[in-house]
């Protein structure tokens, strides 16, 4: 009977552990294994892909997608037919184009569109049905994918690169970079808890599993190449990248094999062309930076500048966003702008170099679903490069958070009438503008605010916790807002929901002011529909300050002193519902130099005109 109750006790226990098992958090693994010939005569090449898949999930998988992402390089293609579109709606009197896409696919020739051909594809040496659609591969298995199951799928492809257009492609025009190859093989979708996510590639970015890859491209050998991950044949590569004082033996013959391998990665990138200049610059013992560019435009002081800039800004970085977790980064001329990837960017020019390198951070390591949250990416990346920027520019000094032409744009996108809300999937924005306006200056704006909302120094513990628990993990707004709440002590879905999903403003003003028994009495008024809670600053005629803040019902919390060389005053809650709120002072009406709403600036009040009162008496 004890055997019997121990055997029961135990299988009570195993299905507790699988059922919170099953309620936890899970992702799906990949490892790629490609051999790629790339004949530059034709721009075509040829692969053999390996594809290892572990389904981590509860579920079975009875079909996979890839994404064939070059498909979009094809007259008719749906980017093709939303970049015409975009060219027939104004934002004020222009296009709202996409100035690097246009409607230049429609005139690709058979020679210069993109493709991805499947030639065959078997799952465990079963070969399967599949069928294109566009640029997503739809694959129905002969056999289900069981939770916990790893399967192989072995693929034989061909693909060619097209003229330059968006992010990748070959004989840029501008950069005059031979290949900028990003999305360049077949790529299975992610699944996740939400499903699949078979995305067609209509223009924005991307999502993609963590994994290792090995790839190994075979391409004439006056060709340099740079890239994702570390190249395992360097001594025989030579190009700047054999070991100090190595002397390069490479094969014989008038092509050569790169060999690649990425671990821990999401997405693999390289580019290639006989004309690169290398510099390398190791930034500390386990990490070395490389650039490869190209004269064009910009004068080559600019490009390796960037070397010297991001060695001097490294720590800061760190100590602000989280530590670099690999051993090599490279700086690439290439692309149509600036576009990054793990442990890699594409840069048609050098002014991008931060921005995109601060990708890294929030696109490298935490990997959050673009197609759906882009804000999270962009938004970062921007707050990211600003703030570092300024830490660059002003010599090391702490502190710098938005220039003004941040709360410009804003200011301008809400005046437009065109906002829409963060919410919205990339893709699915009515226009090009409405999409770059919100997801990069309003999603900076979400952490500038933050900073105001929870204090600076909370913020900051708030972005190094939030890289901490989810990197390489692929976080959702929800998981941020978790972890700044877990950080502060503060309720956050508020804020969350007002500014991300809704187009509502914020807009305080200073209503009146009078004395009473001696003191000061301040009403304050919200003109807005989005609540924030309130720093009141009172400056007095002898030069003293007092601090006034109000928290926001809704947060269930107050922020800590911030200035704590003045007096900091907390009141009890503004109720959201209220329109109106008082706060006083001791000091006389005549005492009083001025009295302003949200005096650092953080706040994205949409009229600041009614927010500061100066008294002259």
């Amino acid at each position: 009977m004890r055997i019997l109750k121990g055997i029961l006790f135990l299988l009570f226990i195993g299905s507790v552990v699988s059922a919170d098992a099953q309620k936890g958090y899970w992702q799906q693994r990949v490892k790629y294994r490609m051999d790629i010939d790339m004949n530059v005569q034709t721009n075509r090449f040829t692969g053999k892909q390996q594809l290892e898949y572990w389904n981590r999930s509860p579920d079975t998988l009875d079909r996979v997608y890839y994404h064939l992402f070059w498909n979009a390089f094809q007259p008719g293609s749906m980017m093709d037919e939303r970049s015409k579109r975009q060219g027939t709606i104004l934002v004020g009197d222009k296009p709202d184009w996409d100035r690097r896409v246009k409607d230049r696919i429609s005139g690709l020739k058979p020679d210069e569109i993109g493709y991805q051909k499947i030639h065959a594809l078997k799952m465990n040496g079963v070969p399967q049905k599949y069928v294109v659609q566009g640029t997503i591969l739809i694959v129905h298995l002969t056999q289900p994918v069981l939770p916990g199951q790893k399967v192989v799928f072995d693929m034989d492809f061909e693909a060619q690169v097209p003229l330059q257009i968006r992010r990748s492609g070959r004989d840029n025009p501008d950069t005059k970079v031979r290949y900028s190859m990003s999305q360049w093989y077949p790529k299975i979708s992610v699944y996740d808890k939400e499903g699949w996510h078979p995305t067609p590639y209509v223009g924005r970015e991307f999502y993609g599993n963590f994994g290792d890859f090995e790839v190994n491209i075979t391409i004439d050998k006056n060709y340099i190449l740079g890239g994702t991950g570390y190249i395992t044949n360097a001594n025989q590569i030579g190009y700047g990248y054999e070991a100090e004082g190595v002397k390069v033996a490479r094969p014989a013959g008038d092509r050569l094999t790169w060999k690649f391998v990425a671990p821990e990665v999401h997405d693999f990138v390289w580019a290639a062309d006989p004309e690169f200049i290398h510099k390398t610059k190791k930034v500390r013992s386990d990490l070395t930076l490389h650039l490869l560019y190209k004269v064009a435009k910009s004068k080559p002081e600019r490009w390796e500048k960037i070397l010297s800039d991001a060695e001097r800004a490294l720590p800061y970085i760190e100590r602000t966003f989280g530590r670099y977790p690999y051993k090599q980064y490279s700086f690439i001329t290439g692309g149509d702008g600036g576009m990054e990837y793990p442990m890699a960017t594409l840069l048609a020019s050098p002014g991008a170099w931060l921005h995109e390198w601060m990708h890294e951070w929030f696109y490298g390591r935490l990997a959050t679903n673009e197609t759906l949250y882009p804000w999270m990416d962009e938004g970062g990346a921007d707050y990211a490069d600003t703030r570092v920027s300024g830490w660059l520019h002003q010599q090391g000094v702490p502190g710098y958070e938005r220039p003004d032409s941040t709360y410009i744009y804003y200011l301008n996108t809400v005046k437009s009438g065109k906002e829409e809300a963060l919410s919205t999937p990339a893709d699915h924005f009515n226009t090009n503008y409405a999409y770059g306006q919100g997801s990069y200056i309003k999603g900076a704006l979400f952490l500038v605010q933050l900073g105001y909302i929870l204090g600076d120094s909370v913020r900051d513990k708030v972005l190094l916790n939030y890289y901490d628990q989810w990197k390489f993990k692929h976080p959702d707004p929800d998981d941020f807002i978790r972890v700044a709440e877990r950080t502060s002590g503060a309720e956050l879905d508020w804020y969350k929901n007002y500014w991300i999903y809704s187009t509502k403003t914020i807009d305080y003003a200073i209503d009146s002011l009078w004395e009473e028994g001696g003191r000061t009495k301040i009403r304050l008024r919200n003109d807005g529909l989005m609540p924030m809670p309130i720093d009141f600053l009172i400056t007095f005629k002898d030069g003293s300050k007092e601090m006034h803040n109000v928290p926001l019902d809704l947060m269930y919390h107050a922020k800590p002193a911030e200035r704590t060389a003045m007096q900091w005053k907390v009141y009890e809650p503004w109720p959201w519902t209220n329109k109106y709120y008082t706060v006083e002072t001791t000091h006389r009406l005549t005492e009083i130099a001025t009295g302003e709403i949200d005096p650092g600036k953080r706040m994205a009040d949409i009229n600041r005109r009614n927010n500061r009162i100066e008294l002259k008496y």
